[in-house]
């Protein structure tokens, strides 16, 4: 999408001006719809997964479309500027919405970036100093994972662990919902989950598995020190082996008038009373 050249010095601290992406332009010239931008990188939406990956030094920034008002207004909130390499696009909120996934609420805001880097489980287990870890077993629903994170955010968790295979790669839907937390919380991806539980175990960490069948009820079941929480998929839970690896397997406590919880929902509330009973041991 070519850039027209900027002829006055009405502009948003160091965002250019351009057209708009209009016609065949925006729907083809990279408005794949999906999230996803040319190979390598990945596009995000929404005002706080933007605002957060522009302002995350672990991360790299292609290039920013967006409307005016909200550049300006995201400028304006955090009284800063653009990187004056970053390029900027403007464009009509119509014309955004080719560049997401279908009736995804952009809020005037795209961001083309590069994925985040790998994180490893040693470096994450050298420097936890005891906060507590999450683990998913083949979570793959990407507004669940990144509601996940963002209650992983909110209750200070050290890292969020998943199986390469088996958990939705970065995107955009998946940062929207974790509302910025994806730039936050570290996300280990792990080649296999049992394995990366007894290093977790070798750590210090208890492992407790969240399943509605299991014996001991949740957050009696919570020990005194680091807790790993493990939680599996809706409807199939945890696999057998993943189980195995757990050191207790505990239910939450919901009445008979609801079979289970939404797996974020689950999650929400684990780490909830793991923070309550850190406060209280302290």
């Amino acid at each position: 999408m070519p850039r027209q050249n900027d002829k006055d010095n009405n502009r948003a601290d160091g965002a250019r001006k351009g057209r708009a992406l209009r016609g065949r332009e925006g729907r083809n010239n990279g408005g794949r719809g999906s999230g996803r931008g040319s190979t390598g990188t990945v596009r995000l939406w929404g005002r706080h997964a933007v605002e957060a990956a522009l302002t995350n030094p672990n991360r790299t920034a292609k290039k920013l479309w967006g409307t005016r008002e909200a550049i300006q207004e995201m400028l304006d909130d955090h009284e800063a500027e653009l990187p004056r390499d970053l390029p900027v696009e403007y464009a009509q909120a119509v014309d955004l919405a080719r560049l997401v996934a279908r009736d995804a609420p952009h809020q005037g805001l795209v961001v083309e970036c590069l994925p985040l880097e790998d994180v490893a489980l040693d470096d994450i287990l050298d420097e936890a100093d005891g906060r507590t870890l999450v683990l998913l077993d083949q979570v793959t629903d990407p507004h669940n994972v990144g509601a996940i994170l963002r209650s992983c955010a909110a209750f200070d968790v050290a890292a969020l662990i998943t199986q390469d295979r088996h958990a939705p790669p970065e995107s955009g839907t998946l940062a929207k919902s974790a509302s910025g937390a994806l730039e936050v919380v570290p996300w280990v991806r792990v080649v296999n989950l049992a394995r990366a539980l007894e290093s977790i175990s070798e750590a210090g960490y208890w492992r407790i598995g969240l399943d509605g069948e299991g014996k001991a009820e949740f957050p009696h079941a919570l020990p005194t020190g680091p807790v790993a929480l493990v939680l599996g998929a809706e409807g199939e839970g945890m696999r057998h082996n993943v189980m195995q690896h757990c050191d207790a397997i505990a239910r939450l406590p919901i009445s008979g008038a609801i079979e289970s919880l939404n797996v974020s929902n689950a999650a929400a509330i684990a780490l909830y009373a793991a923070a309550v009973r850190d406060t209280a041991e302290d």
